[in-house]
């Protein structure tokens, strides 16, 4: 045990698969850095969709990840294990985790690790890691998006789409975006989507081909699946790329292939859990190079919608649940 830790702490378990009130606090030894690790004292947690599905049962943690859910924190480092260059005890930090945000404290591996961005609170930085992580692997590696291209967002109002569009736009893409209410619509537009489609009032291929002079966009990011896959299959561009990072519309698709072979289209997607730390480490190296001095200098930020206290993890879950915010929902620790 580091000195001056204390040996337990404050943490939200799932104590059976299930709702929002399955997340109930429990307490639990503080855990102990390894070789290449940190343990940060939580000052802040962002809450993400993969929670909500491991609290349901279907997003199991990786072999030798904590239990407990949250993949994203913001707080100070507590005390740093062998092998740790680059960082002190005391230093304010946001990282990426494998599990175990939800508590006082949660070890991570080093390279997942970020300082907090010059000007933000605790409660902004925590909001940044896993949408920033997703958005660079997902858009700008898998996708290859460059500048001047075209890209459209499923789910814009997401802390996922909020970050999406904004990165898009500073490096120079257009951006078109889908969200449920005009509400959202409008704040996607605020947020520098040039075209925010309302899916429930509006057939979005048919805008995306006005928008486009029916050549098409050149990436799509979705988190829908289902019907969407064919939909944007036929109205991307020759050579597009279209990237899958969840399927609330189902993951069971039937295709008609001739325009993927036709436009030479490339459907991919990624879960980015599963992935080796020296990736998640080469991720955090492009942000902190490439995404930091935007972040820094206010020309993107992350978009809180809400923050509960940790005890209301379930509150904060079930709001999740309702689709009906717009940006990410922040869990608070006082401790």
């Amino acid at each position: 045990m580091a000195s001056g830790l204390p040996h337990s702490m404050t943490a939200i378990e799932i104590t059976a698969p299930g709702g929002p009130d399955v997340l109930k606090p429990t307490t639990r030894p503080v855990p102990q850095p390894g070789p290449g690790e940190v343990l940060i004292r939580v000052k802040a947690a962002g809450i993400n969709r993969p929670d909500v599905l491991q609290r349901a049962g279907a997003y199991p943690p990786p072999p030798g990840a904590s239990d407990l859910p949250g993949l994203e924190v913001a707080g100070e480092i507590a005390a740093l294990g062998s092998d740790v260059t680059g960082f002190a005890v005391g230093d304010q930090v946001c990282a990426l985790t494998p599990g175990g945000g939800y508590a006082e404290y949660v070890v991570t591996p080093a390279p997942q690790v970020l300082p907090v961005p010059k000007g933000f609170s605790l409660v902004e930085a925590a909001a940044v890691p896993e949408t920033y992580f997703t958005v660079w692997s997902n858009v700008f590696d898998r996708g290859r998006l460059a500048e001047g291209e075209t890209l459209l967002v499923h789910g814009g109002s997401s802390g996922i789409g909020t970050t999406a569009i904004q990165l898009a736009k500073a490096f120079g893409s257009r951006v078109f975006t889908t969200a449920g209410s005009a509400d959202k619509c409008e704040a996607c537009e605020r947020l520098g989507a040039d075209r925010a489609i309302n899916y429930k009032t509006e057939d979005y291929g048919a805008v995306i081909k006005e928008l486009t002079g029916k050549k098409g966009v050149d990436v799509v990011l979705d988190m829908v699946g289902g019907d969407y896959v064919q939909r944007d299959i036929d109205i991307m561009a020759p050579d597009g790329r279209r990237v899958s990072i969840a399927f609330l519309g189902g993951p069971k698709v039937t295709l008609n292939l001739t325009k993927v072979m036709v436009n030479r289209l490339t459907l991919t997607g990624s879960t980015l859990r599963p992935r080796p730390v020296a990736y998640k480490g080469q991720i955090a190296q492009a942000l902190r190079e490439r995404v930091w001095p935007l972040l820094e200098s206010g020309k993107v930020k992350p978009l809180i919608f809400k923050t509960f206290p940790l005890a209301e993890a379930a509150a904060a879950h079930a709001l999740m649940e309702t689709s009906s915010h717009i940006g990410k929902i922040v869990l608070t620790l006082d401790s």
